[in-house]
């Protein structure tokens, strides 16, 4: 039986006064432990939460550091409030609290493994920009890992938090999400894909931080980076856990 008290819910937020007390309000429907991390906002986002400060926690500081950091600072408040998994979603309102019962039951039949939402790429609504980016990011993720995901670039995930112990992302921004999954993979922790649901507010509604020039200039500097990082770390550890692991299985059945 899953025990969800070991589960928390982080929604990293920057600037987003507009959707994030219903994001949160709405994550509360299925979770006691809601974590909603302030990443340096300047908006009015810390009043817009006071309302529920009672139902959430909050965490806050200065100034804005990127999603990578908000994610890594949220991780050390979990692990060392004895959280076993930490599920992600972005405090934008494209993703849907309802999809929440998906990860538990997906974390339940795959315990240990991290647990990866995955988006319907065809939204009729969802930004070309988006696309591309994501099948960009797919291809240089299996490059890298030799394992294959068809969405990257999701927000919506839940983190075996028990199981990634020291292991932070050194990208302090959007990249940080590809390094975890990179990172992951060559723990050898496992990679569950489940559907999800999103929504794409209208052009003119849409709230976004994400810098088309500079993050995408930093995604791809770390994919180059990876790609050294794969052929000297990444594949080797890979083999040597995969042998460590064979071994071990052999000396139980003698």
């Amino acid at each position: 039986m899953l025990d969800k008290s070991k589960i928390c819910v982080i929604i990293p937020c920057y600037n987003n006064e507009k959707n994030v007390a219903d994001v949160a309000l709405s994550v509360v429907q299925y979770s006691d432990n809601v974590i909603v991390v302030l990443d340096g906002c300047t908006d009015n986002s810390a009043q817009s939460l006071q309302t529920i400060s009672d139902k959430i926690t909050i965490l806050s500081y200065f100034p804005n550091k990127g999603k990578g950091a908000a994610l890594n600072y949220a991780f050390d408040y979990a692990n060392h409030h004895n959280f076993d998994y930490a599920i992600t979603l972005d405090a934008d309102g494209q993703h849907f609290a309802s999809d929440l019962p998906l990860f538990f039951e997906a974390i339940d039949t795959n315990y240990g493994a991290m647990i990866v939402g995955s988006r319907y790429l065809k939204h009729d609504n969802m930004p070309s920009g988006n696309v591309f980016a994501n099948k960009f990011s797919n291809f240089w993720f299996t490059v890298q890992t030799g394992k294959k995901l068809p969405d990257t670039q999701t927000g919506y995930r839940a983190y075996p938090i028990f199981k990634m112990k020291r292991l932070r992302s050194f990208s302090k921004r959007y990249e940080a999400e590809l390094e975890y999954l990179q990172r992951m993979t060559w723990k050898n922790i496992k990679l569950i894909s489940i559907p999800i649901q999103v929504y794409y507010p209208p052009e003119g509604e849409r709230i976004t931080h994400f810098r088309k020039g500079k993050d995408f200039a930093r995604i791809s500097l770390l994919n180059t980076i990876m790609c050294f990082v794969a052929i000297f770390y990444g594949y080797p550890s890979m083999l040597l856990r995969k042998i460590w692991t064979s071994l071990r299985c052999d000396k139980t059945k003698v």
